[in-house]
């Protein structure tokens, strides 16, 4: 069974394309094939760094439409392991329109499991408690974006009940590794995937990136079923 994993976080800024990336990068280590769902349409960082990559749709979900292609794409490419890259504005989305995906779960044979990228504050805690009540069927975890600072530091959700109940249904709370500005910088100015900038950058630049790519893949390998 080929897995739908939906790296999302309710906000903007939080890491999101970052981690899609990521995941997209160590999906291919693994020799899966990928299928991209880009849905942040006005900003579509992780697209255009994969496209020629691996097979990429973008889709707009603030409408039912855009949820009956997702389902459409992942049952057309029952081969591929499908990553969505949710923009910002879809917690509205997924509270209008998010059962049709659930509904559709056992009919595509998939298992749908989010990665929920969070920063410190205290919203972002609060939007994963939307997301949990409208798609009760996905496995989530947590992924504690470190550019905000260490583990003890995110407070407000290792205090949480919603923390707690997260790991009472599986799911876990991990620390995303950070990445130097400048190399990140790299990956969206030029348009590079991961496995290119590893070949293409600055000695320096790649030793840095290859760092974070190793520590990210170790916090995957916890998640990725």
């Amino acid at each position: 069974m080929e897995n739908i994993y939906l790296v999302g976080g309710g906000k903007g800024g939080v890491g999101k394309s970052i981690v899609s990336m990521s995941l997209i990068d160590f999906l291919i280590q693994q020799r899966e094939k990928v299928l991209l769902v880009e849905t942040d349409t006005s900003n579509p960082d992780v697209m255009k760094c994969y496209q020629s990559e691996i097979a990429a749709v973008a889709l707009n979900f603030d409408h039912v439409d855009g949820w009956m292609d997702l389902i459409n794409q992942c049952d057309h490419h029952k081969n591929h392991v499908v990553v969505i890259n949710s923009a910002a504005r879809n917690d509205h989305a997924v509270q209008t329109y998010g059962d049709r995906l659930q509904q559709a779960l056992p009919l595509l044979k998939r298992k749908l499991i989010t990665l929920w990228v969070i920063n410190r504050q205290r919203d972002c805690v609060e939007l994963l408690r939307n997301y949990l009540e409208q798609i009760p069927e996905s496995k989530t975890n947590v992924l504690m974006n470190s550019y905000f600072g260490d583990k003890e530091k995110f407070e407000t959700y290792n205090k949480s009940q919603t923390k707690k109940y997260i790991e009472q249904l599986g799911g876990k709370s991990l620390i995303f590794p950070e990445l130097a500005d400048r190399v990140a910088d790299d990956l969206y100015i030029n348009r590079m995937t991961i496995e290119k900038a590893s070949e293409d950058l600055p000695i320096g630049n790649r030793i840095e990136l290859l760092r974070w790519r190793s520590a990210a893949k170790k916090m995957f390998e916890e998640v990725i079923e």
